[in-house]
């Protein structure tokens, strides 16, 4: 299994006892709605979610996006909530949700100099936060999402699961009862920030259910980058993270987004990343997975004005029995715009990976051009990697294409490498390097690629 990202240890008081959290009920869910402070509109959706969560059912292998990922053994019953001071000392913080002060060492992915702002959040509670000055005297809103709810009130509400939705999955309904910390970016048109943003959600407590929510609203013609950043300790049971990502690209902005996680074991993390572009605007997306039990992220960008266009990158790499299904969307609904999907993965030991990716061109979307673009390295015999790319055409002047490769590490390539004086494990990595060079080459994060590659060189000094 992948290592995670190295968070610090957490000294347990003396005398004290890990909480156990609280059961996943309706008094929970009102329990957190009151720590959170949160407006009573946000609460009646949080309320409303959890009458949903309640009567969808679980998805299950009748469905065709769930039925190569087998979650009967998800027992969301056996999961509490972090209401009640649940955390890794069993210490309530202010604010009712218990959380360490010290930062992850994610956080120092790129260095305070290279970064306009940096927030910070354990177990759904912001521990530290930091926004550049002058961004701030231009407007720019980067805070925690229930901070956002009370100092801009009508731009939350207005936004605010105006993207994801609570009652298209039972997993969405849940997120949307059990949320619990997570960012708000607001960029004010025609504001360029020239350096990235960064959240990092960190996960402490086992047996708990984990729901982040990212809102991010790019006004007209404005530029930002940001990266939200996911990990954990490996954990001594099973544990869920629930996350959802709104991007709302208003016209002419242009968002560069890297949603990056390394989980540890246990996790099962159930994630949407949703983006909606309107005339003109420009998202380049990066998803990356390294960590966790079992991944299932949806991934979908709707390009519903004229001239948008979605960069959509992905790097994925599971090892040992980890299973990982990423589900992709590029749905054009207006006319002119432009998609272009690479997803690479590699897999060994006995991991399975699933990719599905869907180009739907709408009626009226005429002149659109969509790329699809899967590729899958397996490097033994062990491994299992499934490829679906798809197309849903209903305009009749567009260029739409799709494919999908799977191959499997070539030992005369091995053999010519370790001729030359590399011992395997060097000359499986520079293979595995040069394989996903094509998605990290067009990530133009001074800094970021160089982690990337690190954390790559973890999952192979395994082998």
């Amino acid at each position: 299994m992948a290592n995670a990202i190295r968070g610090p240890s957490v000294k347990e008081p003396a005398g004290a006892t890990p909480a156990a959290g609280t059961a996943i009920t309706r008094r929970a869910v009102e329990a957190i709605s009151a720590l959170t402070g949160e407006p009573a509109w946000m609460r009646e959706q949080r309320l409303a979610a959890w009458g949903l969560y309640e009567s969808l059912p679980l998805p299950g292998p009748t469905v065709e996006e769930w039925r190569r990922t087998d979650i009967s053994g998800l027992r969301l019953d056996a999961l509490r909530t972090l209401a009640d001071g649940a955390g890794p000392a069993g210490a309530s913080a202010a604010g009712g949700f218990a959380a360490a002060s010290s930062p992850p060492q994610a956080s120092n992915i790129l260095a305070a100099e290279g970064r306009a702002g940096l927030l910070v959040q354990r177990d759904g509670r912001t521990v530290q936060h930091s926004l550049d000055e002058a961004l701030r005297q231009q407007g720019v809103l980067f805070l925690d999402l229930d901070h956002a709810a009370q100092q801009a009130p009508d731009l939350v509400r207005e936004h605010f699961l105006s993207v994801v939705r609570p009652d298209e999955v039972k997993f969405r309904a849940l997120h949307t009862a059990l949320r619990a910390g997570g960012t708000f970016l607001y960029v004010p048109p025609r504001v360029e920030v020239a350096l990235p943003l960064i959240t990092t959600t960190w996960l402490d407590t086992p047996g708990a259910v984990l729901s982040p929510h990212t809102l991010l609203v790019a006004g007209e013609g404005s530029n930002v980058t940001f990266i939200d950043l996911y990990g954990s300790e490996a954990l001594d049971r099973q544990t869920v993270a629930s996350g959802a990502a709104e991007l709302i690209l208003l016209d002419g902005a242009q968002v560069r987004y890297v949603a990056f996680q390394a989980w540890g074991g246990n996790v099962w993390d159930f994630s949407m990343v949703r983006a909606h572009l309107g005339r003109d605007a420009g998202l380049h997306s990066l998803i990356v997975g390294f960590g966790g039990t079992l991944v299932k992220t949806d991934v979908e960008s709707k390009l519903r004005g004229p001239g948008a266009h979605s960069e959509m990158l992905g790097l994925y790499f599971a090892d040992d029995t980890q299973h990982f299904d990423y589900h992709t969307l590029q749905e054009h609904l207006a006319p002119h715009t432009l998609s272009d999907l690479l997803y690479k993965g590699s897999v060994k030991d006995r991991a399975r990976t699933v990719f599905s990716g869907l180009i739907r061109v709408h009626p009226g979307a005429q002149k659109t051009n969509a790329f699809q673009s899967n590729r899958n390295l397996i490097l033994n015999s062990g491994a299992k990697s499934d490829s679906i790319p798809k197309l849903e055409i209903m305009a009749n002047d567009l260029r739409c294409t799709h494919g999908s490769a799977t191959s499997r590490l070539n030992d005369e390539h091995l053999f010519y490498l370790m001729s030359r004086g590399l011992t395997r494990r060097q000359a499986v990595q520079m293979v595995v390097d040069g394989f996903f060079a094509e998605v990290l080459d067009r990530v133009p994060l001074a800094g970021f690629d160089w982690y990337l590659r690190k954390e790559i060189g973890r999952k192979i000094a395994e082998m």
